[in-house]
């Protein structure tokens, strides 16, 4: 007798391949290395100027930077192999395109929140006595203020990503994490203070994991995730939807690897 399989069952066959193990080590590896960037220079900046406040513009700066390069260095290292996501919005966003299957997605996100665990855990325990800085609303702000901050913080992130890493379009090469990058650190600069611009759930994820405070946690998943959604949905289905290439003025019919 002939058997049937579901196309869930055909899309997990292909998420546990060797070649799916490559992209989640990857995803990993580069999730481990931008939060430790990302968190580490909070931790630098509370422990060079301990009396500063949460609103120092030199504080935020810092904080902006080290989220840009860092971002940039890690999607640029894992972008051949896994797409570097180095985010599960970012992933659900790829979701919602149709790039990748639920079964890869939730793969990635289990590397993406392990890399980010890992990360805190090696801060935690090498610089003694320091706090894990954890993601957190402004006073002023209500949770559903923070989730739309965070929401469009988001949408302007995974909208970038897409645009960066579409192949109908010419390559952009390395200039694609550098745009990446470069979003992230300016949407830190415009909502630092008052959300927090996490734009990252394994990142809000990890720090609070390890420091054990969860309050507004829901914040970091739920407004990222709908900017994710808003996103991937308007891209390619609005924006640049398949066989829009040659509709457009200025481009040519080429696709880039």
């Amino acid at each position: 007798m002939e058997t049937t399989t579901t196309p869930f069952i055909n899309h997990f066959r292909k998420s546990i391949t060797p070649d799916a193990l490559r992209t989640y080590i990857a995803e990993y590896i580069s999730t481990f290395l931008y939060v430790f960037s990302a968190v580490g220079a909070t931790m630098s900046s509370s422990y060079l100027m301990p009396y500063s406040t949460a609103s120092d513009p030199s504080s935020l700066v810092i904080i902006a930077v080290a989220n840009a390069f860092g971002l940039m260095f890690a999607v640029y290292i894992a972008a051949n192999i896994s797409g570097g996501h180095v985010n599960p919005a970012v992933t659900f966003g790829m979701v919602v395109g149709g790039h990748i299957t639920v079964p890869t997605a939730i793969f990635y996100w289990f590397s993406q929140l392990l890399g980010s665990t890992m990360a805190c855990l090696v801060l935690k325990y090498t610089t003694v006595q320091q706090v894990i800085p954890t993601h957190a609303i402004a006073v002023e702000m209500t949770g559903f203020g923070a989730a739309v901050i965070e929401s469009v913080l988001t949408f302007g992130l995974v909208y970038t990503v897409y645009t960066a890493g579409d192949s109908r379009k010419s390559s952009l090469g390395a200039i694609g994490p550098i745009a990446i990058g470069f979003v992230v650190g300016a949407n830190v600069l415009a909502a630092g203070p008052f959300s927090g611009a996490s734009m990252n759930p394994a990142c809000s994820f990890g720090s609070a994991v390890v420091s054990g405070n969860f309050k507004n946690h829901g914040v970091y998943w739920v407004g990222p995730l709908i900017g994710a959604l808003v996103a991937g949905i308007l891209y390619e289905n609005v924006v640049f939807p398949p066989r829009a290439l040659d509709s457009l003025p200025g481009t040519i019919n080429q696709v880039g690897v």
